[in-house]
């Protein structure tokens, strides 16, 4: 039982409840794209059609790696970042780092895609902005990740603005902790003959308590990734390192050992990406190699968290000679409490140190702070009925917002699939989203009651679910016997979840009708 004092526990009321108002509808569109972005990988193979199971790392690309040195400028021989695209197939950045007008440090060289028989299928100059950005395939994942870590703002503004964010949710965690007179008691009190008010307060209680921890550590996290590079990163750079970037990246983030430029063909990376998957027991997610061609080359592979860890794992190869160095850290040149912490907040974040299962944990807890964000918005205005003609506004707005966001979200997602084919993905995947929650906007104004306008948004959700798959299949996107086959059960996995959604929202919009 929590005991606080009758002023002091008005006092956490007070900022509970309008931490949440301030803040809760930008909070509920950051965590409910969040929970689409636990799942990115799975939506863009669901929504590419992509069947293909084996890694781009686990075939043999040496050779053609070799080649693409000899026909690369040596100005870009600085680094190579090696990576999945596409449907498993392999991405080559070669490059070389630079600072910008505005001082920011970036990569240009050369980007080349090999198809699985290795052969080059498309060749890009540009930045690293050009090379990691949207692609056709990857537009719908993009989307939602982008959305998630800074809601389509600019840099640094955006990310600052869910930096802010994560900060609001901690103080509405904190306070909502201590408002609860006996929190053991709350987590399973759920009076369903109570009246409708009460009913909803127990659920929005439930909901928010055996949610806390994950609230934490969202908050937490999620505040971390917006102000590390935004705040934090700058301060270092600035107060020891003089404002050179590129010193604090090498001294960092950088490899052990002296300089040497002797000019030395790059050994067996086939050699290298083989020892890695034994030692890590995982397929690389990225690969880097400093200093391409030279005596000094090292080679950087990075995998998953291994079974039973929740910590990534790097390993340091020698480039030249395809020998083991070291388990390096994330952050330095030695194993650190502080790297060990950063490394681990990434897993934390998104969920994915256990594979499906924790995603889905994760995936299950985001929908609950969905639900205890925007009950708790109901709430707020409900304690308030005296005062609803004059908060009306506010009342549409929520109604907008946390009902009128799914629909454009899943707007969004047949935008991307009817847009795929014709290759203009990446912008009518944006385009679907801003017309869907234009239209919810002007049905927000022009409906008669908000009651009304929720009900109806709802089954125009659950209507776009359903037809999701199969517009799916009529776009191209393989059929489940197919998917099954090629050992991609995500695909009917997501099919069948979009229609259970579907189906369950479109009940409940007809049977709330039914009853008003």
């Amino acid at each position: 039982m929590i005991q606080l004092a009758k002023n002091q526990t008005k006092l956490m009321i007070a900022v509970h409840g309008w931490s949440g108002i301030l803040l809760g509808l930008l909070l509920y569109a950051v965590v409910i794209t969040g929970m689409a972005a636990v799942f990115a990988d799975e939506i863009g193979a669901w929504s590419a059609g992509h069947i293909e199971t084996r890694s781009a790392f686990e075939r043999p690309f040496g050779s053609a790696l070799r080649a693409l040195g000899e026909r690369t400028p040596p100005k870009y021989h600085d680094g190579v970042d090696l990576f999945e695209v596409g449907d498993h197939d392999l991405g080559v950045f070669f490059h070389r780092h630079e600072t910008d007008a505005g001082g920011t440090l970036i990569s240009r060289g050369m980007f080349y895609e090999l198809g699985k028989d290795g052969r080059v299928i498309h060749t890009q100059a540009g930045t690293n902005e050009d090379v990691y950005g949207a692609r056709n395939d990857n537009a719908l994942s993009s989307f939602l990740v982008d959305t998630h870590v800074r809601l389509h703002v600019p840099n640094p503004w955006g990310l600052l603005l869910t930096g802010i964010l994560g900060l609001g949710m901690l103080v509405a965690a904190i306070s909502g902790l201590l408002i609860h007179r006996h929190l053991f008691k709350d987590i399973f009190t759920l009076r369903r003959k109570a009246k409708p008010i009460l009913l909803n307060r127990d659920r929005h209680s439930v909901a928010g308590t055996w949610s806390l921890p994950f609230a934490f550590i969202l908050a937490f996290t999620g505040s971390f990734f917006s102000f590390y590079g935004t705040v934090g990163m700058p301060i270092v750079v600035m107060a020891a390192f003089g404002g050179d970037m590129q010193a604090m990246t090498e001294e960092v983030f950088g490899n052990p050992g002296k300089p040497d430029p002797r000019p030395v063909a790059i050994g067996n990376i086939d050699r290298i990406t083989s020892d890695a998957i034994r030692r890590a027991g995982t397929p690389p997610t990225f690969v880097t190699i400093e200093n391409f061609g030279r005596a000094d080359a090292k080679v950087t592979t990075y995998h998953a968290p291994p079974s039973g860890d929740i910590a990534p794992v790097s390993l340091l190869y020698n480039g030249a000679t395809a020998r083991f160095e070291q388990t390096k850290p994330l952050i330095g040149k030695a194993p650190s409490a502080g790297g060990t912490l950063v490394a681990i907040m990434s897993p934390l974040h998104f969920g994915n140190f256990a594979g499906l299962l924790s995603k889905a944990i994760w995936f299950g807890l985001g929908f609950a702070m969905c639900y205890v964000t925007f009950t708790g918005l109901r709430l707020w205005l409900v304690r308030r009925e005296e005062a609803m003609r004059s908060l009306e506004w506010l009342d549409r707005t929520v109604t907008v917002v946390g009902l009128g966001l799914p629909f454009a979200l899943v707007c969004a997602a047949a935008a991307f699939l009817i847009a795929m084919p014709l290759g203009t993905a990446v912008t009518w995947t944006t385009g679907g989203f801003l017309i869907a929650s234009a239209a919810v906007i002007v049905a927000g104004m022009l409906w008669p009651t908000a009651a009304g306008l929720g009900h109806a948004v709802q089954r125009a959700t659950g209507m776009a679910m359903l037809l999701l798959p199969p517009l799916r299949l009529l776009t191209g996107g393989p059929g489940w016997a197919t998917a099954i086959m090629a050992e991609q059960p995500i695909i009917v996995a997501l099919d069948m979840a979009l229609l259970a959604a579907g189906g369950a929202m479109m009940w409940r919009g007809r049977r709330l009708q039914a009853s008003r």
